[in-house]
């Protein structure tokens, strides 16, 4: 369908505060709130008060919501300059590669935006001028994060090295949380059957049976002979064994009563279907890597021509009320409507393991339950109606354990591989802090 970039330029969008030299805030001059003048000059591009004021509140918020520390007063607005003097820096070294961003691209990513806060994009506009920026200059912001983030995805990726020792150290440690977590169990089952329509006497009669069995095999009566003699479950043809498997392959009812036991514990335990007696008879770390793999389906929309954004999500949403009132077929609507190459299959994606699709659908299809469906999700190849089918952990080859392992260090060492390039490139930067006018 469509393949994950290998990262985002979230850095720019998340509002990371950038380390600074004491020297550096040494010389940055007092900045304050009021009247506009020049307080720094980045590579002959100037920044000015103006311009830090602006940036202050948002850094503030986007702090907040990342719970990082938020400066106050001076040192919010040093922060904020420091903050731009970075993005300065940066623009200009996407200059030297020669990176620009057609007004095509600033259309898209506006049009994401107003969608996103559920708008149009004419009252987005109207929004952004009742808080004092010109619609010019947020399009010019706007066209300077795209190229900040091409920049970034241009030359973070090939800067993060991983070695072979990383990376088995890395499913070493996936293994022994498997192991804790999913190990190999085989249990002892006998059950005994309870109708949904029997009687208050018919339960006793069938809990006491389950007492009884239970008493048997704590004394330490053969399980084969017990199962034979009481249960209810094909399993007594198995001498009552159900069969070593992984924990995430029983029923979560099992695991839980049995998560705690030692081997030749038994318990018993009640379900809809009636009663249980379990006994742990094989627990083991578990030596298969899974992973949890996802089933979902969906209806793409790629806006463009007569087709805006907001009409792609707005059909969508009509999509999505029609098939929960049993109107409309899913996989009918996709073959007919879907823009994406899973729609003669029905919008069926198959079985996916994580990483495979971009964040913006894999953050939204990981939140579904089986058989739920998502409100319309932007991404950046169209609109999306999102239903999962099923999940499942499917058992993952040699190869794919290693990606995965490779894809999980690259994500770790991203952040701080990425502030090291900014501090490289800000510090070849020719940087002159201005006094405000006397």
């Amino acid at each position: 369908m469509f393949p994950k970039f290998s990262f985002s330029a979230r850095v720019f969008l998340c509002g990371a505060l950038f380390a600074t030299s004491m020297a550096a805030m040494a010389q940055k001059p007092a900045l304050t709130a009021g009247r506009d003048y020049i307080v720094a000059v980045v590579d002959a591009a100037p920044i000015t008060n103006h311009d830090v004021n602006l940036r202050a509140p948002s850094l503030k918020d986007q702090l907040t919501k990342q719970g990082r520390p938020v400066p106050a007063g001076p040192a919010l607005l040093n922060a904020a300059l420091e903050r731009l003097i970075v993005e300065k820096a940066l623009l200009q070294h996407a200059k030297e590669f020669g990176i620009t961003i057609e007004d095509d691209a600033v259309d898209q990513a506006e049009q994401r935006m107003a969608a996103q806060n559920q708008m149009t994009v004419a009252a987005l506009h109207k929004k952004i001028k009742s808080e004092g920026t010109s619609v010019q200059r947020f399009r010019q912001d706007l066209q300077d994060q795209l190229v900040l983030q091409r920049l970034t995805e241009r030359n973070v990726p090939s800067r993060i090295k991983i070695s072979d020792v990383e990376i088995e150290q890395a499913i070493r440690s996936r293994q022994t949380v498997n192991e804790s977590t999913n190990p190999d169990i085989d249990l002892g089952h006998v059950f005994i059957a309870v109708s949904e329509k029997a009687s208050d006497v018919d339960v006793a009669a069938a809990q006491a049976k389950a007492q009884t069995a239970l008493m048997h095999l704590k004394r330490g009566d053969d399980l084969a002979r017990v199962a034979k003699e009481f249960s209810d479950s094909a399993d007594r043809e198995k001498g009552g064994l159900m069969g070593l498997r992984s924990a995430s392959r029983y029923p979560t009812l099992f695991v839980d009563v049995t998560k705690n036991l030692s081997v030749g514990d038994v318990t018993l335990v009640r379900s809809g279907a009636g009663f249980h007696v379990l006994k742990l008879v094989t627990k083991r770390a578990s030596n298969v890597a899974t992973v949890t793999q996802t089933h979902p389906r969906h209806i793409l929309l790629r806006p463009g021509g007569q087709l805006s954004q907001t009409s792609a999500r707005a059909q969508l949403a009509e999509y999505k009320r029609q098939i929960e009132a049993g109107k409309a077929d899913f996989a009918k609507l996709a073959r007919e409507h879907s823009q994406d190459g899973s729609a003669t299959e029905g919008g069926d994606l198959g079985w996916i393991s994580p990483g495979i699709f971009v964040p913006e659908f894999e953050e939204v299809m990981n939140k579904l339950q089986p058989g739920q469906m998502a409100d319309p999700t932007i991404s950046r190849f169209g609109v999306h109606l999102i239903q999962v089918l099923e999940r499942r952990e499917a058992p993952i080859s040699e190869r794919e354990l290693r990606d995965l392992a490779r894809n999980s260090l690259r994500e770790k060492k991203f952040d701080e591989t990425y502030q090291l390039w900014t501090q490289e490139v800000r510090g070849r930067a020719y940087v002159e802090y201005r006094d405000a006018p006397q």
